[in-house]
């Protein structure tokens, strides 16, 4: 990976400033909904991400006045078995898949999958025009992205509840209000917070930065006892790595760390 485009695929720009990746959707025209062509790209794009030992952290974003619209509606009747549209390769499962802590930069209408991927997210800031919407129920199916669990776990059952059966947008003070992002940003300031959050995050020592991550992750799939052990162990790992004896040595010498991922 370089720090120019690392992608062909215009339709999914990537690129790296230090150790922070930024990945771009990058249809604007179709409000960057995604393909199965896109999906299968962003598959090959988070595998290398999580094998660039020099990626520590990743922005996740849209081209133009969307975050993404989610999935392109018009495509998935070419799908020939409702069994085939269920084992396709999905966007979302694609970002679950990224060790790196990752921060949706939300510009625009996060909608249908678009809302689903930024709930995939660890962190998400938006524009102050951003706007979300789970609408799939509008045209007679739901979201399979994760859609519930993650809104519920975000905003609250009976918050999520208005979402899922209305499917009408809230904008970025009421998900501000609701806690489905942290910050907002006023729209030119958006990718540069993004990036420059990131770049905070890229800056502590990677294994740490992976492993929190993970824990998070556990702490809301394991029952709480299991959650708090599991936690234990993650800490008794990241506490026998080199970067942790750094960590310990530059707070005794008053100096920033310097960490290499082992």
């Amino acid at each position: 990976m370089t720090d120019s485009a690392i992608t062909d695929e215009p339709l999914i720009v990537v690129t790296r400033e230090g150790h922070v990746a930024t990945v771009r959707l990058n249809r604007p025209a179709k409000l960057n909904a995604v393909t199965q062509a896109m999906s299968d790209e962003l598959v090959g794009i988070v595998r290398r991400l999580n094998d660039d030992p020099e990626v520590r952290a990743v922005v996740y974003t849209g081209t133009g006045r969307a975050f993404s619209a989610g999935s392109d509606i018009s495509t998935l009747d070419q799908y020939e078995t409702p069994w085939e549209f269920r084992n396709r390769r999905d966007y979302c499962d694609a970002l679950r898949d990224l060790r790196k802590p990752v921060i949706a930069a939300i510009n625009g209408y996060a909608f249908g999958g678009g809302l689903e991927a930024s709930l995939t997210c660890d962190i998400r800031i938006a524009a102050d025009t951003a706007s979300f919407a789970a609408p799939e129920i509008k045209l007679g199916w739901i979201g399979g992205g994760g859609m519930s669990v993650l809104l519920a776990n975000s905003i609250g059952a009976s918050n999520a509840a208005l979402m899922l059966l209305t499917g009408d947008p809230i904008d970025a003070q009421r998900a501000l209000a609701w806690g489905l992002i942290s910050e907002i940003v006023p729209a030119d300031d958006l990718l540069a917070r993004a990036q420059e959050l990131a770049a905070t995050i890229a800056a502590r020592p990677p294994i740490a930065a992976e492993t929190a991550k993970a824990n998070l992750r556990a702490a809301f799939n394991l029952p709480q006892d299991q959650a708090i052990a599991y936690e234990r162990e993650m800490q008794g790992i990241t506490f026998a790595t080199a970067d942790a004896a750094e960590g310990r040595a530059a707070f005794a010498e008053k100096r920033p760390g310097v960490f290499h991922r082992r």
